[in-house]
């Protein structure tokens, strides 16, 4: 359903990545932020799944700089080596490399983001700094709590796994206590990554709650 694409930041950098497209008139955008497995299978389905909700989906290449293309699976060793990307993350190029995303879609109609793992936080960050945006939503980020004084300028929405492991629910609730105006979720027993139906930690009970639930946030935001 989609293509490869390419974007050009503010800093002239360029990077790839990937947009689908709806088949008949778009009702807004959504920029899907990756996890650090880069633009893969798994966020290519994604934005072909916002694709059939009637949305255009942009997924930028936020790992280009560093790694052109870079694009892993799940397996331990595959996740070691991910990981080497969120070990001091260049949070001032990934937001520029986002804005980059939403710029190039802002032509469409009002534009959401959603981001996964690193992307989750992304998002968050986006809601708070970027231009541009009428929702966001994060799933499972781990640095949302090192953000949480910054106030989103749009309707927020995060989703979080009980028992992830990496993000304990008392940073949870730090951001709940902080952002009071940002709509939180927590779904028992899911791990992190409970919403990708390709890792061992997918958990569809919670995923199907989660994704309905954003798509709804969307729906009420993106007018």
């Amino acid at each position: 359903m989609g293509k490869d694409i390419t974007l050009t930041a503010s800093d002239d950098f360029r990077l790839g990545g990937y947009r689908a497209d709806p088949a008949g008139a778009p009702k807004g955008a959504i920029v899907v932020i990756q996890e650090i497995f880069g633009v893969n299978h798994h966020i290519r389905s994604v934005c072909d799944r916002l694709a059939q909700e009637g949305y255009v989906a942009i997924a930028p290449s936020i790992f280009d700089r560093s790694e052109p293309n870079f694009q892993s699976d799940y397996s331990p060793e595959e996740v070691a080596v991910a990981r080497k990307f969120v070990a001091n993350p260049d949070w001032a190029a990934m937001l520029r490399d986002t804005q980059a995303a939403i710029d190039a879609v802002k032509d469409v109609g009002p534009v959401g983001i959603v981001g996964f793992c690193l992307g989750g936080s992304v998002a968050y960050v986006a809601a708070t700094k970027l231009t541009g945006l009428k929702a966001a939503v994060g799933y499972y980020g781990g640095a949302i709590v090192r953000f949480a004084d910054d106030k989103p300028t749009v309707p927020t929405q995060l989703h979080f796994g009980e028992k992830d492991t990496g993000i304990p629910l008392t940073d949870v609730e730090t951001i709940k206590a902080k952002r009071p105006e940002v709509e939180v979720h927590i779904y028992p027993g899911a791990q992190h990554g409970f919403h990708c139906d390709e890792r061992a930690s997918y958990d569809k009970t919670s995923a199907d709650i989660a994704w309905p639930r954003s798509l709804a946030f969307f729906a009420k935001h993106l007018k």
